[in-house]
This record gives structure tokens, C-alpha cells and sequence, in this order.
């Protein structure tokens, strides 16, 4: 081979660890810089999700540097890949303090014992820590499962709003879990978050993930009648969807999770043994005049297109809408999940609704992951779903095996 080909391929190679600490350190960066658009919100959500893999990229960026140190290139290369390595590492070491305070949380508010009630059997299917490394690689096992889609449940306006069950594969009544998906209120599907629906049903839940009318065209309160309609077709319809109907909780992401807030407080609603709400919308109408700052999905235009209009414009509306204005004693436990770097969402609006529940006397919990954007759960074996879902299931079994065993009111 010519002398100048060798050259070339060498210096070929001597580019490849500056062009991977590259990549490792623009994706690294999204850990800790909130997203601007919404074009850019995925790499805003899925990098602290998928940290160990970058921290990989950005150890064999920083291996192959020390092994082909040529040029000044090669200096680039070193300082980008020890930053891509450090930026990489921080949701990893945040991780141990967040799981003691997350534990701490669960027996202040459930006891110290709340494990106790709960049958071996399903202890025995619960992820038994809080993070697998080789889950964030390989993804979370998926056992096999019966599902059924698009079960229609109702057809107001003439729209077919549809239903999916998840159950395990032996026929049976088990404890519905019944979830409502996120999109702004806007878009979306019952299957939507798949994966989770699958890993709850193998946990022997029968999960019932329903629909709802879109805005713009449908504005509240239809989305809620939805909910509604849906939670009264579960119930009539236990025996043929599985579902024990004294042991349903509800729970829904964002926009779904405003939703199963607002159903699972109303004065007549059916009776539910708790509400989980994974980053879901509370106060409408502050979050209106005080969005997040970067603002990638335009939150005034998605509340306007939601109610119609300004809360100047329909203050009740919005007052109606905002879960916050409806904690009052004995309504069913309450489990908040809320990312500390929500620029969806913002945690302090969370954080409202879980100190208006302690107030009036209510059992919530809340969870809050100091790295965690809005819809981290979307990467499902991400390190903040693995570290939610631990706590989920357990918060789960809990309110389903309360000692009264009869459902809250």
C-alpha cells in the first residue's frame, strides 16, 4: 500500500475520538440545559435517561483519545470527553440521595410498616431496587401478557372513544389500574406508554387504558366527562374486563394526569383506592400567567385551546379545570411524581397540590427527581422510570391491600 494511503487512513483515525466526544458531549449536555423547542424537548428528555450509555460514549471518546494522541485535535477530544464524562455522571450520583428520600417519604406518609399488608406473591414481582444498569442497556423484561385494543366504550358526538386492556395471560378479577394518557390534551392513544401497561398487567393488574376527546375541536369539560363515562363503564362492565370493581385506582402522565386528578376529587366520584399522577397539570390558571422559561410547547396556546379562551376571559372555567381547588378530607391517596427539571409542567405547581392535600388531611405522597425532565417515563428502562416505578408499584399494592379492604371514599 502507498505510503500516502497509510497517511491518510491514519490521519482518518486520529479524527474518530474527536467526532465521538463530540457526539457524546452535545448529547451529554442536554442533562443539564432545558430544551428551547419542542423540536429539541426529546434530547431534553431522554439524555439523563440514557446517561450510562453516554457515559460510555464519552469513556471510549476519551480511551481512544489517550490511544491516538496526535494533534491539538486530540486536546479537543480530551477536555469535550472528561466533560461528556462528568455531565454524564451527575443523574448516577443524585440517584442514592433521591432513592433515601423518596424511602423516607413513603414511610412517613404510609407507615413504616406499609410493606406488611401487603401478600408475598406480589412482593415477590416488584423490582427489588431501584436501579438495574443492565436494564438501562438491555430494557426492562417484558413478560407475555392478553391484550385487547380498541374496545369502544362510549361515542359522544359520534366519536368512537376507544379502550385497551392489558391482563395477565391467566383469565381472573384482578385490581384494575386504569390509565389515561398525556399530549397536551391534544393527541394521544390508549397505547400509548405500552410498555408500562405490559409490566403492570404482569404484575397481576388488569389495565384498563382509556380515551378522551381532543382539543381544540372538544374543550373542557368534555375531556373530563370522558374520564368520567369511562370509569362508569368500568365498573358496570367488572366481570367481563376482569376488573375487581372495589379495587380501581387511577392514575395518568401530564394532561392525563390533571385528568385523573379532577375525576378522582369530584364530590360523586366512583369510588377509587388511589390517584397516581405522574407530572400532571394542577393550577390552570397560574400556569397560564407564569409559564417555564424556555417554554418549548407554548403553554398559553395549549391552555387556549383546552378552555377557549384566558383565564381573564373565563376565570371559572379555569378554576373548575385546576385540581388544585378541589382537595378536601377523605379523598383516596395521592402519589405525585414530578421531575425537578419540568419546563412542562413546573414541580412548584405539584408541589401546591400536595401541600393543599396535607392540609386537609389527606394521605399524598411526593416524589420529586432532581434530574428529571417532563415525560421522563417515555424512555421506559431510563433511570428515572426505573427509579418511579419502583416506588409506583410499591405506593400501588399499598392502597390496593389496605388492612380496611374496603375502597376510600
Amino acid at each position: 500500500m502507498p505510503q500516502s494511503n497509510l497517511f491518510g487512513i491514519f490521519q482518518f483515525l486520529g479524527f474518530i475520538p474527536l467526532l465521538l466526544s463530540l457526539v457524546g458531549f452535545f448529547l451529554s449536555i442536554w442533562i443539564v440545559i432545558p430544551a428551547p423547542t419542542m423540536s429539541l424537548l426529546p434530547l431534553g428528555v431522554g439524555a439523563p435517561e440514557v446517561s450510562p450509555w453516554l457515559f460510555l460514549v464519552n469513556a471510549i471518546a476519551l480511551l481512544l483519545t489517550v490511544l491516538i494522541h496526535k494533534s491539538w485535535l486530540s486536546n479537543l477530544s480530551l477536555i469535550l470527553s472528561l466533560l461528556g464524562i462528568v455531565l454524564s455522571l451527575l443523574p448516577l450520583i443524585q440517584l442514592p440521595a433521591a432513592h433515601g428520600k423518596f424511602a423516607a417519604e413513603m414511610e412517613t406518609v404510609l407507615g413504616t410498616d406499609y410493606l406488611k399488608d401487603i401478600p408475598e406473591t406480589v412482593q415477590t414481582k416488584m423490582r427489588p431496587q431501584p436501579l438495574f444498569l443492565t436494564d438501562v442497556f438491555r430494557g426492562i423484561p417484558q413478560p407475555e401478557v392478553r391484550i385487547q385494543r380498541g374496545i369502544i366504550f362510549a361515542s359522544p358526538d359520534g366519536v368512537d372513544l376507544k379502550l385497551n386492556t392489558y391482563q395477565p395471560l391467566t383469565q381472573g378479577k384482578y385490581p384494575a389500574l386504569i390509565t389515561i394518557y398525556g399530549g397536551a390534551w391534544r393527541n394521544g392513544t390508549p397505547s400509548s406508554y405500552e410498555k408500562f401497561s405490559c409490566y403492570m398487567a404482569a404484575q397481576g393488574y388488569s389495565v384498563i387504558a382509556i380515551d378522551y376527546r381532543h382539543a381544540p375541536k372538544y374543550k373542557f369539560p368534555a375531556q373530563l366527562e370522558d374520564v368520567q363515562t369511562a370509569l362508569h363503564y368500568i365498573k358496570d362492565n367488572a366481570s367481563t374486563l376482569e376488573v375487581d370493581p372495589d379495587k380501581m385506582t387511577i392514575m395518568g402522565r401530564s394532561a392525563g394526569g390533571h385528568l385523573a386528578t379532577l375525576a378522582a376529587y369530584q364530590q360523586d366520584a366512583i369510588p377509587l383506592r388511589a390517584v397516581i399522577s405522574y407530572y400532571g397539570a394542577v393550577n390552570l390558571t397560574e400556569g397560564y400567567y407564569d409559564p417555564p422559561s424556555p417554554n418549548p410547547i407554548n403553554t398559553k396556546a395549549v391552555l387556549h385551546d383546552f378552555l377557549g379562551g384566558t383565564p381573564a376571559e373565563f376565570p371559572e372555567l379555569y378554576d373548575r379545570a385546576s385540581p388544585i381547588n378541589y382537595p378536601r378530607p377523605n379523598l383516596p391517596p395521592s402519589l405525585l411524581v414530578y421531575g425537578s427539571q419540568d419546563h412542562i409542567v413546573q414541580k412548584k405547581f405539584g408541589k401546591q397540590l400536595y401541600s393543599k392535600l396535607q392540609a386537609t388531611n389527606n394521605s399524598v405522597v411526593w416524589l420529586e427527581i432532581p434530574w428529571a425532565e417532563h415525560a421522563f417515563d417515555a424512555v421506559f428502562p431510563g433511570i428515572s422510570n426505573q427509579l418511579a416505578l419502583y416506588y409506583t408499584e410499591r405506593f400501588l399494592a399499598w392502597s390496593i391491600n389496605l388492612a380496611s379492604r374496603t375502597p376510600v371514599q
